[in-house]
Protein backbone atom coordinates (compact mmCIF):
# COMPACT_ATOMS: atom_id res chain seq x y z
CA UNK A 1 0.00 0.00 0.00
CA UNK A 2 2.93 2.33 0.43
CA UNK A 3 3.55 3.54 -2.80
CA UNK A 4 -0.10 4.03 -3.80
CA UNK A 5 -1.07 5.52 -0.97
CA UNK A 6 1.83 8.08 -0.86
CA UNK A 7 0.00 9.68 -3.95
CA UNK A 8 -3.06 8.99 -2.79
CA UNK A 9 -4.78 11.93 -0.21
CA UNK A 10 -7.54 10.73 2.70
CA UNK A 11 -10.16 13.66 3.86
CA UNK A 12 -11.33 13.17 7.55
CA UNK A 13 -14.30 15.58 8.05
CA UNK A 14 -14.29 15.93 11.96
CA UNK A 15 -10.89 16.48 14.55
CA UNK A 16 -12.52 14.53 17.56
CA UNK A 17 -11.08 11.53 18.92
CA UNK A 18 -12.69 9.86 15.99
CA UNK A 19 -11.59 11.63 13.45
CA UNK A 20 -7.74 11.96 14.97
CA UNK A 21 -7.66 8.20 15.51
CA UNK A 22 -8.48 7.88 11.46
CA UNK A 23 -5.85 10.64 10.27
CA UNK A 24 -3.04 8.99 12.52
CA UNK A 25 -4.30 5.51 10.89
CA UNK A 26 -4.01 6.43 7.22
CA UNK A 27 -0.67 8.92 7.88
CA UNK A 28 1.18 6.07 9.40
CA UNK A 29 -0.01 4.25 6.27
CA UNK A 30 1.88 6.43 4.05
CA UNK A 31 -1.59 8.53 3.22
CA UNK A 32 -1.41 12.44 2.32
CA UNK A 33 -4.17 13.59 4.98
CA UNK A 34 -6.24 16.51 5.76
CA UNK A 35 -8.63 17.13 8.06
CA UNK A 36 -11.17 19.59 8.49
CA UNK A 37 -12.77 21.20 11.64
CA UNK A 38 -15.41 23.13 12.08
CA UNK A 39 -14.54 24.47 15.31
CA UNK A 40 -11.49 26.53 16.11
CA UNK A 41 -9.63 23.54 17.80
CA UNK A 42 -9.51 20.19 17.53
CA UNK A 43 -11.26 17.32 20.51
CA UNK A 44 -14.46 17.67 19.57
CA UNK A 45 -16.29 16.41 23.24
CA UNK A 46 -12.53 15.32 24.64
CA UNK A 47 -10.53 18.52 25.15
CA UNK A 48 -8.96 21.52 27.01
CA UNK A 49 -9.14 24.90 27.22
CA UNK A 50 -8.38 28.14 29.61
CA UNK A 51 -11.74 29.24 31.19
CA UNK A 52 -11.73 32.84 31.85
CA UNK A 53 -14.04 32.64 34.16
CA UNK A 54 -12.25 30.33 36.41
CA UNK A 55 -8.81 31.46 35.26
CA UNK A 56 -7.60 27.92 34.96
CA UNK A 57 -7.35 25.39 32.25
CA UNK A 58 -10.25 22.49 32.25
CA UNK A 59 -11.67 19.81 30.60
CA UNK A 60 -15.42 20.16 28.72
CA UNK A 61 -16.07 17.06 30.33
CA UNK A 62 -14.43 14.29 32.25
CA UNK A 63 -13.25 11.32 31.74
CA UNK A 64 -11.94 7.91 32.96
CA UNK A 65 -10.50 5.15 31.34
CA UNK A 66 -9.94 1.43 32.59
CA UNK A 67 -7.14 -0.97 31.37
CA UNK A 68 -10.34 -2.89 29.58
CA UNK A 69 -9.97 0.62 27.24
CA UNK A 70 -7.39 -1.37 25.29
CA UNK A 71 -8.25 0.81 21.88
CA UNK A 72 -7.74 4.05 23.82
CA UNK A 73 -5.25 3.01 25.71
CA UNK A 74 -3.14 2.14 22.56
CA UNK A 75 -3.63 5.30 20.93
CA UNK A 76 -2.46 7.15 23.66
CA UNK A 77 0.81 5.23 24.01
CA UNK A 78 0.82 5.54 19.94
CA UNK A 79 0.83 9.37 19.93
CA UNK A 80 3.60 9.24 22.85
CA UNK A 81 1.13 10.32 25.90
CA UNK A 82 1.10 6.96 27.93
CA UNK A 83 3.09 9.19 30.93
CA UNK A 84 0.43 12.01 31.19
CA UNK A 85 -1.91 9.47 32.59
CA UNK A 86 -2.17 8.66 35.91
CA UNK A 87 -1.41 5.14 37.30
CA UNK A 88 -2.46 3.67 39.76
CA UNK A 89 -1.03 0.74 41.33
CA UNK A 90 -4.04 -1.19 41.94
CA UNK A 91 -8.10 -1.25 40.83
CA UNK A 92 -9.42 0.87 43.67
CA UNK A 93 -12.85 3.22 43.53
CA UNK A 94 -13.44 5.53 46.24
CA UNK A 95 -16.96 6.02 47.32
CA UNK A 96 -19.18 8.41 49.26
CA UNK A 97 -23.08 8.07 50.32
CA UNK A 98 -23.56 12.11 50.63
CA UNK A 99 -26.74 11.35 51.87
CA UNK A 100 -25.82 8.95 54.71
CA UNK A 101 -21.93 9.70 55.14
CA UNK A 102 -21.33 6.03 54.50
CA UNK A 103 -17.77 5.30 52.48
CA UNK A 104 -16.26 2.64 50.79
CA UNK A 105 -13.73 1.25 48.55
CA UNK A 106 -14.57 -1.26 45.32
CA UNK A 107 -11.72 -3.30 44.86
CA UNK A 108 -12.34 -6.10 42.33
CA UNK A 109 -10.38 -9.37 43.08
CA UNK A 110 -7.34 -10.59 41.17
CA UNK A 111 -8.79 -12.88 38.75
CA UNK A 112 -12.41 -13.60 37.30
CA UNK A 113 -13.66 -15.61 40.22
CA UNK A 114 -15.10 -13.11 42.45
CA UNK A 115 -14.17 -14.40 45.73
CA UNK A 116 -14.05 -10.89 47.12
CA UNK A 117 -18.06 -10.60 47.20
CA UNK A 118 -17.64 -13.06 50.47
CA UNK A 119 -15.60 -10.90 52.01
CA UNK A 120 -18.10 -8.64 53.99
CA UNK A 121 -15.08 -6.11 54.67
CA UNK A 122 -14.82 -5.65 50.38
CA UNK A 123 -18.25 -5.84 49.96
CA UNK A 124 -20.52 -1.96 49.17
CA UNK A 125 -21.49 -1.22 52.57
CA UNK A 126 -25.60 -3.26 52.92
CA UNK A 127 -24.95 -5.97 50.48
CA UNK A 128 -24.73 -9.62 50.92
CA UNK A 129 -23.05 -11.73 48.45
CA UNK A 130 -26.05 -13.47 47.11
CA UNK A 131 -27.08 -9.59 45.59
CA UNK A 132 -24.03 -10.18 43.15
CA UNK A 133 -25.07 -12.90 41.31
CA UNK A 134 -28.24 -11.09 39.40
CA UNK A 135 -25.25 -9.30 36.96
CA UNK A 136 -25.34 -13.16 35.45
CA UNK A 137 -28.97 -12.46 34.27
CA UNK A 138 -27.38 -9.65 32.58
CA UNK A 139 -25.24 -12.47 29.86
CA UNK A 140 -28.31 -13.65 29.17
CA UNK A 141 -30.24 -10.17 28.01
CA UNK A 142 -32.28 -10.16 25.19
CA UNK A 143 -32.13 -7.84 22.32
CA UNK A 144 -34.85 -5.43 23.57
CA UNK A 145 -34.11 -5.96 27.23
CA UNK A 146 -32.62 -2.97 29.76
CA UNK A 147 -30.86 -3.25 32.88
CA UNK A 148 -33.62 -2.85 34.83
CA UNK A 149 -35.66 -5.52 33.11
CA UNK A 150 -32.81 -7.89 34.12
CA UNK A 151 -31.81 -6.84 37.74
CA UNK A 152 -35.53 -5.88 39.00
CA UNK A 153 -36.46 -7.58 42.44
CA UNK A 154 -39.79 -8.28 43.53
CA UNK A 155 -41.99 -5.32 45.37
CA UNK A 156 -39.93 -3.01 43.33
CA UNK A 157 -36.67 -2.16 45.59
CA UNK A 158 -34.22 -3.44 43.50
CA UNK A 159 -31.39 -2.84 47.06
CA UNK A 160 -28.70 -1.11 48.18
CA UNK A 161 -26.92 -2.37 45.51
CA UNK A 162 -28.98 -1.30 42.66
CA UNK A 163 -28.18 2.38 44.01
CA UNK A 164 -24.86 2.17 44.89
CA UNK A 165 -23.16 -0.05 42.20
CA UNK A 166 -25.59 -0.78 38.94
CA UNK A 167 -26.92 2.75 38.62
CA UNK A 168 -23.30 4.04 39.53
CA UNK A 169 -21.81 1.93 36.64
CA UNK A 170 -24.81 2.03 34.05
CA UNK A 171 -24.81 5.93 33.62
CA UNK A 172 -21.03 6.17 33.89
CA UNK A 173 -20.79 3.59 30.99
CA UNK A 174 -23.98 4.41 29.20
CA UNK A 175 -24.96 7.79 30.07
CA UNK A 176 -28.43 5.92 29.94
CA UNK A 177 -30.33 5.66 32.90
CA UNK A 178 -30.29 1.38 33.96
CA UNK A 179 -34.37 2.03 33.38
CA UNK A 180 -33.73 1.93 29.62
CA UNK A 181 -30.51 1.70 28.76
CA UNK A 182 -29.55 -1.81 27.18
CA UNK A 183 -28.55 -4.65 29.40
CA UNK A 184 -26.73 -6.58 26.62
CA UNK A 185 -24.37 -3.45 26.11
CA UNK A 186 -23.66 -2.99 30.09
CA UNK A 187 -23.27 -6.61 29.87
CA UNK A 188 -20.27 -6.37 27.66
CA UNK A 189 -19.17 -3.45 30.15
CA UNK A 190 -19.22 -6.05 33.25
CA UNK A 191 -17.53 -8.90 30.99
CA UNK A 192 -14.61 -6.85 29.86
CA UNK A 193 -14.19 -5.33 32.91
CA UNK A 194 -15.26 -6.78 36.41
CA UNK A 195 -15.42 -10.38 34.95
CA UNK A 196 -11.83 -10.24 34.33
CA UNK A 197 -10.31 -9.24 37.58
CA UNK A 198 -9.25 -6.18 39.30
CA UNK A 199 -6.00 -5.77 36.24
CA UNK A 200 -8.62 -5.27 33.62
CA UNK A 201 -10.42 -2.50 36.11
CA UNK A 202 -7.24 -0.28 36.64
CA UNK A 203 -8.57 3.07 36.17
CA UNK A 204 -6.85 6.23 34.83
CA UNK A 205 -7.28 9.95 34.04
CA UNK A 206 -5.51 12.58 33.08
CA UNK A 207 -2.51 14.16 34.88
CA UNK A 208 -2.79 18.07 33.08
CA UNK A 209 -6.46 17.44 30.78
CA UNK A 210 -7.57 15.77 28.17
CA UNK A 211 -6.16 17.77 25.46
CA UNK A 212 -2.58 17.01 26.99
CA UNK A 213 -3.28 13.53 26.32
CA UNK A 214 -5.22 12.69 23.34
CA UNK A 215 -5.58 15.74 21.18
CA UNK A 216 -2.10 18.11 21.13
CA UNK A 217 -0.25 14.53 20.78
CA UNK A 218 -1.96 13.38 18.39
CA UNK A 219 -2.29 16.52 15.64
CA UNK A 220 1.58 16.63 16.28
CA UNK A 221 1.98 12.84 15.30
CA UNK A 222 -0.27 13.72 11.77
CA UNK A 223 1.55 17.14 11.57
CA UNK A 224 5.46 15.11 11.81
CA UNK A 225 3.91 12.95 9.20
CA UNK A 226 2.63 15.02 6.68
CA UNK A 227 -1.01 15.82 8.01
CA UNK A 228 -2.67 19.29 7.64
CA UNK A 229 -5.66 20.30 9.57
CA UNK A 230 -7.99 23.18 8.65
CA UNK A 231 -9.96 24.61 11.24
CA UNK A 232 -13.47 26.84 11.10
CA UNK A 233 -14.53 24.21 8.24
CA UNK A 234 -18.38 23.39 8.31
CA UNK A 235 -19.21 20.83 5.82
CA UNK A 236 -22.51 21.91 3.54
CA UNK A 237 -22.23 18.63 1.67
CA UNK A 238 -21.28 15.92 0.23
CA UNK A 239 -21.08 15.72 -3.87
CA UNK A 240 -21.41 12.29 -5.34
CA UNK A 241 -22.13 10.15 -7.94
CA UNK A 242 -23.02 6.78 -8.22
CA UNK A 243 -20.08 4.98 -7.07
CA UNK A 244 -18.05 7.58 -5.18
CA UNK A 245 -17.84 10.88 -3.25
CA UNK A 246 -16.75 13.83 -5.78
CA UNK A 247 -15.97 16.83 -3.96
CA UNK A 248 -16.71 18.21 -0.69
CA UNK A 249 -18.71 21.43 -0.16
CA UNK A 250 -18.07 23.76 3.13
CA UNK A 251 -19.89 27.05 1.98
CA UNK A 252 -17.35 29.34 0.71
CA UNK A 253 -15.03 27.15 -1.31
CA UNK A 254 -15.45 23.37 -2.42
CA UNK A 255 -12.50 20.50 -2.63
CA UNK A 256 -12.57 18.35 -5.08
CA UNK A 257 -11.71 14.55 -4.17
CA UNK A 258 -10.63 13.03 -7.41
CA UNK A 259 -10.56 8.91 -8.16
CA UNK A 260 -8.50 7.41 -5.30
CA UNK A 261 -8.88 9.72 -2.90
CA UNK A 262 -11.24 8.87 0.87
CA UNK A 263 -13.71 10.33 2.66
CA UNK A 264 -14.30 9.61 6.02
CA UNK A 265 -16.82 11.81 7.75
CA UNK A 266 -16.63 11.85 11.87
CA UNK A 267 -19.19 13.94 12.85
CA UNK A 268 -22.14 13.79 15.19
CA UNK A 269 -24.99 11.26 14.26
CA UNK A 270 -27.33 14.08 13.07
CA UNK A 271 -24.82 16.22 10.75
CA UNK A 272 -23.63 12.59 9.50
CA UNK A 273 -27.78 11.98 8.57
CA UNK A 274 -28.23 15.45 7.04
CA UNK A 275 -24.99 14.43 4.45
CA UNK A 276 -25.47 11.05 3.41
CA UNK A 277 -28.79 10.50 2.17
CA UNK A 278 -30.46 7.39 2.75
CA UNK A 279 -28.70 6.76 6.19
CA UNK A 280 -30.70 6.02 9.17
CA UNK A 281 -28.83 7.23 12.37
CA UNK A 282 -29.26 6.97 15.83
CA UNK A 283 -30.74 11.05 16.70
CA UNK A 284 -31.57 10.15 20.43
CA UNK A 285 -29.35 11.16 22.94
CA UNK A 286 -28.86 12.12 26.64
CA UNK A 287 -27.14 14.65 28.23
CA UNK A 288 -24.22 15.21 30.82
CA UNK A 289 -24.07 18.02 33.22
CA UNK A 290 -20.30 18.86 34.44
CA UNK A 291 -19.42 22.04 36.94
CA UNK A 292 -15.91 23.06 37.53
CA UNK A 293 -14.84 24.82 40.52
CA UNK A 294 -12.44 26.89 41.45
CA UNK A 295 -11.65 26.30 45.19
CA UNK A 296 -11.27 29.56 47.31
CA UNK A 297 -7.71 30.26 48.05
CA UNK A 298 -7.26 28.73 51.45
CA UNK A 299 -9.48 25.86 51.53
CA UNK A 300 -8.27 22.76 51.85
CA UNK A 301 -10.31 19.50 51.88
CA UNK A 302 -10.42 17.53 54.93
CA UNK A 303 -10.68 14.19 52.76
CA UNK A 304 -8.08 13.67 50.94
CA UNK A 305 -8.03 11.68 47.32
CA UNK A 306 -5.56 9.27 46.56
CA UNK A 307 -3.09 11.47 44.58
CA UNK A 308 -2.23 8.49 41.31
CA UNK A 309 -6.11 8.58 41.13
CA UNK A 310 -7.75 12.05 42.22
CA UNK A 311 -11.32 10.85 41.57
CA UNK A 312 -14.50 10.14 44.58
CA UNK A 313 -17.57 8.00 43.23
CA UNK A 314 -20.79 9.88 44.55
CA UNK A 315 -24.31 8.88 45.88
CA UNK A 316 -27.12 10.06 47.53
CA UNK A 317 -26.61 13.57 45.91
CA UNK A 318 -26.77 15.21 42.66
CA UNK A 319 -23.16 14.60 41.35
CA UNK A 320 -22.08 11.08 40.12
CA UNK A 321 -18.27 11.79 40.03
CA UNK A 322 -16.04 14.39 41.67
CA UNK A 323 -12.55 14.83 40.07
CA UNK A 324 -10.06 17.01 41.83
CA UNK A 325 -7.03 18.90 40.00
CA UNK A 326 -4.62 20.99 41.92
CA UNK A 327 -7.64 24.13 42.90
CA UNK A 328 -10.31 22.96 40.59
CA UNK A 329 -12.84 20.67 40.97
CA UNK A 330 -15.00 18.78 38.12
CA UNK A 331 -18.37 17.15 38.95
CA UNK A 332 -20.23 15.31 36.19
CA UNK A 333 -23.87 14.37 36.17
CA UNK A 334 -24.52 11.68 33.63
CA UNK A 335 -27.76 10.83 32.33
CA UNK A 336 -28.73 14.36 33.18
CA UNK A 337 -32.11 14.83 31.29
CA UNK A 338 -33.94 16.95 34.54
CA UNK A 339 -30.77 18.85 35.71
CA UNK A 340 -29.18 20.28 32.18
CA UNK A 341 -33.09 22.05 32.24
CA UNK A 342 -32.47 23.67 35.47
CA UNK A 343 -30.50 27.09 35.18
CA UNK A 344 -27.19 27.35 36.13
CA UNK A 345 -27.24 28.94 39.28
CA UNK A 346 -29.64 26.16 40.37
CA UNK A 347 -26.93 23.95 39.28
CA UNK A 348 -24.20 25.35 40.74
CA UNK A 349 -25.58 25.68 43.91
CA UNK A 350 -25.96 21.74 44.17
CA UNK A 351 -22.65 21.36 42.86
CA UNK A 352 -21.07 23.52 45.49
CA UNK A 353 -23.23 21.42 48.14
CA UNK A 354 -22.68 17.90 47.37
CA UNK A 355 -18.43 19.34 47.09
CA UNK A 356 -18.53 20.80 50.25
CA UNK A 357 -19.96 17.33 51.96
CA UNK A 358 -17.70 14.98 49.53
CA UNK A 359 -14.34 16.88 50.13
CA UNK A 360 -15.55 17.66 54.42
CA UNK A 361 -15.49 21.83 53.99
CA UNK A 362 -16.57 23.50 57.09
CA UNK A 363 -20.62 23.79 56.08
CA UNK A 364 -20.96 27.42 57.16
CA UNK A 365 -18.06 29.03 54.94
CA UNK A 366 -19.05 26.73 52.56
CA UNK A 367 -22.75 27.85 51.88
CA UNK A 368 -21.71 31.64 52.59
CA UNK A 369 -18.95 31.63 50.14
CA UNK A 370 -20.25 29.74 47.34
CA UNK A 371 -17.15 30.05 44.80
CA UNK A 372 -16.88 30.54 40.72
CA UNK A 373 -18.39 27.58 39.20
CA UNK A 374 -18.71 26.82 35.50
CA UNK A 375 -21.37 24.85 34.73
CA UNK A 376 -21.19 22.91 30.96
CA UNK A 377 -24.15 21.64 29.81
CA UNK A 378 -24.05 19.00 26.66
CA UNK A 379 -27.02 18.27 25.51
CA UNK A 380 -26.40 15.68 23.41
CA UNK A 381 -23.28 14.30 25.03
CA UNK A 382 -23.58 10.62 23.68
CA UNK A 383 -26.56 8.78 21.69
CA UNK A 384 -29.06 7.02 24.20
CA UNK A 385 -27.89 3.65 24.49
CA UNK A 386 -31.20 2.01 24.49
CA UNK A 387 -31.93 -1.56 22.43
CA UNK A 388 -33.73 0.51 20.12
CA UNK A 389 -31.29 3.07 19.78
CA UNK A 390 -28.23 0.64 19.62
CA UNK A 391 -30.46 -1.17 16.67
CA UNK A 392 -29.88 2.49 14.14
CA UNK A 393 -26.49 2.26 14.79
CA UNK A 394 -24.40 2.55 11.13
CA UNK A 395 -21.39 0.55 10.31
CA UNK A 396 -18.41 2.50 8.92
CA UNK A 397 -19.27 1.04 5.10
CA UNK A 398 -21.55 2.97 3.05
CA UNK A 399 -22.72 2.15 -0.18
CA UNK A 400 -20.04 4.78 -2.01
CA UNK A 401 -16.80 3.28 -2.36
CA UNK A 402 -14.77 6.09 -1.19
CA UNK A 403 -16.53 7.13 1.79
CA UNK A 404 -16.28 5.97 5.35
CA UNK A 405 -18.27 6.72 8.77
CA UNK A 406 -16.65 7.00 12.18
CA UNK A 407 -17.56 7.76 15.43
CA UNK A 408 -18.50 6.76 19.78
CA UNK A 409 -22.13 6.35 18.12
CA UNK A 410 -21.37 4.03 14.98
CA UNK A 411 -21.75 0.37 15.33
CA UNK A 412 -18.40 -1.12 16.98
CA UNK A 413 -19.75 -3.31 19.52
CA UNK A 414 -19.23 -1.06 21.88
CA UNK A 415 -20.70 1.64 24.55
CA UNK A 416 -20.16 5.66 22.79
CA UNK A 417 -17.29 5.86 24.93
CA UNK A 418 -13.61 7.32 23.88
CA UNK A 419 -12.63 3.61 23.37
CA UNK A 420 -15.56 3.37 20.57
CA UNK A 421 -14.23 6.89 19.16
CA UNK A 422 -11.10 5.55 18.46
CA UNK A 423 -11.88 1.55 17.19
CA UNK A 424 -14.35 3.73 14.75
CA UNK A 425 -11.54 5.50 13.44
CA UNK A 426 -9.52 2.96 13.21
CA UNK A 427 -12.52 0.71 10.93
CA UNK A 428 -13.11 3.65 8.78
CA UNK A 429 -9.61 3.89 8.04
CA UNK A 430 -9.38 0.09 6.87
CA UNK A 431 -12.01 0.90 4.89
CA UNK A 432 -10.70 3.69 2.90
CA UNK A 433 -6.62 2.12 2.64
CA UNK A 434 -8.67 -0.90 1.05
CA UNK A 435 -12.23 -0.19 -0.38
Amino acid sequence: MGETAAHRRAHVVGAGIAGLSAALRLAKAGWRVTLYEAAAQAGGRCRSYVDAKLERSIDNGNHMLLAANTAALGFVAEIGASDRLTRPTEAAFPFLDLASGESWTLTPGKGPIPWWIFDKARRIPGTGAGDYFGAWKLAFAGADDTVADCLARKGGDRGVLWRRFWVPLTVAALNTHPREASARLLWLVVRESFAKGAEACRPFVARRGLSDVFVNPALDVIHGLGGEIGFNHRLRAVIHDDARVTALDFGDHKVEVPPGDGVVLALPPGATGDLVPGLAVPRDARPIVNAHIRLPEGVRPARSLAPDLPILGLVGGSADWLFLRDDVVSLTVSAAEDLAEQPAETIAGLMWRDTARALGLDPASAASAQPVIRIIKEKRATLAQTPAALKLRPGPRTRWANLALAGDWTDTGYPATIDSAVRSGAAAAAIVAKP
